[in-house]
C-alpha cells in the first residue's frame, strides 16, 4: 500500500518526497545524484528516529490505528504455514471480525485467534472494522476448546477499538460472550499467548486476553476505553482526547511498568508499518521465546499460574 502519514510525521514525509524525486530524476534524466540522494536518506532515517523516541501516548493512539500497521492475516501470511481457517460459531453465524484457525509455528501445529480490520472502504465493513459481535467471540471460544481437546497452544492477537456495541449484538447476548470467554480463558489447560498488536479496547478486547503471556508490540495501546471515549464521559468533550491519553496509561510501557503485561516487543525504528516484515520477524521471535518458556508446564500448575497471575494484577496502593 502506498505509505500514509500522520500529522506529527509531516517532516518525515517531505524528505522522502524529495528522495523520490531526486531517484526518478536520476533513473530518467542519467545525472547522478546518488551521494544526495544517500546524505538525504541519512537524514530521513535520522529524523525517523528522532521524532519516534519522543512520542506521546497520543501519537501512539495513532500509531496504533495506522491503516498501513499489519493486521491479524498479515502476521499470519509472515509468521505462520499451513493456516486453515475455520468458520462460525454452530450457533449463529460467521463473524469476518474475527478470523482463527489452525496453522504452523515453525513446524508445531497451533490455534490462532486474532481481531481483522480491513483496509478497504469494502473490507473495513465486511470486517465491521475490527470490532466483534456475540457470534465471533463464541467462535473464539469454540477454537479454544478445539485447542484444548487437541492439546495445542493458542495464540491471540488483539487489535480492536472494542466490542461491536450494536442492538442486535447486545440482543444476542454480547456481555454473556465476553464473559463466558474470559471464564473459560481462566481455566484451559493449554498454554495461551495474547499480543496486542494494535489497539486493545475494552471487553471486546480482554475477550481474547487472558492468557499465560501478555505481549504488547512497543506502538500498540490497552485500555479499559478509548481515549475521544474517556474524554467524552469526563469533560462532554471528545476534543480533549490527547489529554485523556495521558491520564489513561495506555501505552505498552506504561502498562508494562504497571505489570498489567509481560513483555514489549520491539518494532523497527518507525512503527511495524513502516517495515511490516521486520516488525513480523521480531514479534515471531518473542512468541516462540515465550511459547518455549511455558509449554512444558504442566497443565494442573498452568491454570493455577495464570489465576495467580490475574489476581494480582497492577500495581495499587492498600490502606
Amino acid at each position: 500500500m502506498p505509505q500514509e502519514y500522520l500529522e506529527f510525521e509531516k517532516p518525515i514525509a517531505e524528505l522522502e518526497k524529495k528522495i523520490e524525486e531526486l531517484t526518478l530524476f536520476t533513473s530518467n534524466g542519467g545525472i547522478d545524484l546518488e551521494e544526495e540522494i544517500l546524505k538525504l536518506q541519512k537524514k530521513s532515517d535520522q529524523l525517523v528516529a528522532e521524532i519516534y523516541s519522543r512520542l506521546t501516548p497520543w501519537q501512539k493512539v495513532q500509531i496504533s490505528r495506522h491503516p498501513n500497521r499489519p493486521y491479524t492475516l498479515d502476521y499470519i501470511d509472515a509468521m505462520l504455514t499451513d493456516f486453515i481457517e475455520m468458520h462460525g460459531d454452530r450457533s449463529f453465524g460467521d463473524d469476518p471480525a474475527i478470523v482463527g484457525g489452525m496453522a504452523k509455528l515453525d513446524g508445531a501445529a497451533i490455534v490462532l485467534i486474532g481481531h481483522q480490520k480491513g483496509r478497504t472502504t469494502k473490507e473495513r465493513v465486511y470486517r465491521n472494522f475490527g470490532q466483534a459481535n456475540p457470534e465471533g467471540y463464541r467462535k473464539a471460544l469454540r477454537l479454544m476448546r478445539f485447542a484444548e481437546k487437541f492439546n495445542k497452544p493458542i495464540i491471540t492477537f488483539i487489535d480492536t477499538q472494542g466490542a461491536y456495541p450494536g442492538i442486535g449484538a447486545e440482543e444476542r447476548g454480547q456481555g454473556e460472550s465476553i464473559a463466558r470467554n474470559l471464564a473459560v480463558m481462566s481455566v484451559l489447560a493449554v498454554p495461551i499467548i495474547s499480543v496486542l498488536i494494535g489497539e486493545g479496547g475494552s471487553g471486546g478486547a480482554l475477550a481474547l486476553g487472558v492468557s499465560d503471556r501478555v505481549l504488547m508490540q512497543e506502538n500498540a495501546t490497552y485500555s479499559v476505553i478509548s481515549p475521544e471515549g474517556c474524554a467524552a464521559i469526563l469533560w462532554d468533550n471528545g476534543a480533549r482526547a490527547s489529554e485523556a491519553s495521558e491520564l489513561l496509561k495506555i501505552t505498552a510501557q506504561d502498562l508494562f511498568q504497571m505489570k498489567v503485561i509481560d513483555e514489549v516487543v520491539e518494532e523497527p525504528i518507525g512503527g511495524a508499518h513502516r517495515d511490516p516484515r521486520r516488525a513480523a520477524e521480531l514479534l515471531k521471535d518473542a512468541i516462540t521465546r515465550n511459547l518455549a518458556e511455558i509449554k512444558n508446564i504442566p497443565a494442573k500448575d498452568l491454570v493455577k499460574l495464570r489465576y495467580e497471575k490475574f489476581r494480582k494484577l497492577g500495581i495499587f496502593d492498600q490502606i
